[in-house]
């Protein structure tokens, strides 16, 4: 059986797009989800994750420096580039001084960077993990996030893997969408909105995924919806869905419940069934 990977993503924060996700998740049946906005996750949140196990993430490696061996020759402080020998928070990983150091004073050691969990939910696993604040490497991180749900789904015979990316189109994104057929993209009807649409959407078809539209809020202003439709028609695109500015759903929220579950006649007739059937395809 094929494991087919689904990807939520936005072109910027506060689109909604956690919102979507996880309102797209009760519509599968058989299902493992994968948080992969690890600078800031949050979908677990809504999901009430029992039975936790946690594992550390380790990324760049870091200077380590034995002050019983150091001669203070200053040959490290003098070619660091970076001023990690006062500050190791600033330390890239080039390993200069381990290999300039004279007695062997300096060596490159593991760094934990952040944490990785895999939890149950009442729709099934879901793989989250978090960067500590000012670590590096989340690219590295999404990458472990996916590899553990392909493996949960590979081992419970699952078919479908939800992922909730991060925002924006760095190194993260680019992790998330590495592999994946089909990206749902949320996107909101400001102009900031539209200018990073028009980013993510480069993105996607670099990777020659197939895109499905939301606007989130669209009445907040149908100016602007009306030039994102316009825009993803030129494109070739059309919306699939647009969600109205409904304090129902941010109630939900508020709550910690699902925002489909709450309001699901809501959403069915706004067509995320109809979105559902088609990525299931």
């Amino acid at each position: 059986m094929e494991i087919k990977e689904i990807v939520v993503i936005s072109g910027k924060g506060g689109t909604g797009k956690t919102t979507v996700t996880s309102s797209l998740i009760p519509y599968f049946q058989n299902v493992v989800i994968g948080d992969c906005d690890v600078d800031a996750p949050n979908l677990q949140i809504l999901f009430n994750p029992q039975n936790t196990i946690k594992e550390d993430f380790f990324g760049m490696k870091k200077a380590l420096l034995n002050k019983e061996l150091c001669i203070q020759c200053g040959k490290c402080y003098e070619l660091c580039k970076f001023d990690a020998i006062e500050n190791i928070k600033k330390c890239e990983s080039c390993g200069l001084c381990e290999y300039i150091c004279p007695v062997g004073a300096i060596k490159m050691s593991d760094n934990k960077a952040g944490e990785i969990f895999e939890s149950d939910t009442k729709y099934g696993k879901i793989i989250h993990a978090c960067l500590f604040p000012g670590e590096e490497n989340s690219g590295k991180l999404v990458a472990e996030v996916r590899k553990k749900a392909k493996k949960t789904a590979k081992e419970k015979n699952i078919e479908y893997i939800i992922l909730d990316g991060a925002p924006g189109v760095a190194c993260n994104v680019i992790s998330s969408l590495t592999g994946v057929k089909k990206a749902v993209v949320v996107t909101e009807p400001t102009l900031s909105g539209l200018h990073d649409l028009e980013r993510v959407l480069n993105l996607i078809e670099r990777f020659r995924i197939k895109p499905y539209f939301i606007i989130n809020k669209f009445d907040l202003s149908k100016e602007i919806s009306d030039k994102i439709e316009e825009f993803l028609n030129k494109k070739g695109f059309e919306i699939s869905v647009k969600i109205p500015f409904d304090k129902k759903i941010v109630k939900a929220v508020i709550k910690k419940s699902i925002p489909s579950v709450e309001e699901k006649e809501f959403f069915e007739q706004i067509g995320f069934k109809k979105l559902t059937e088609e990525l299931m395809k």
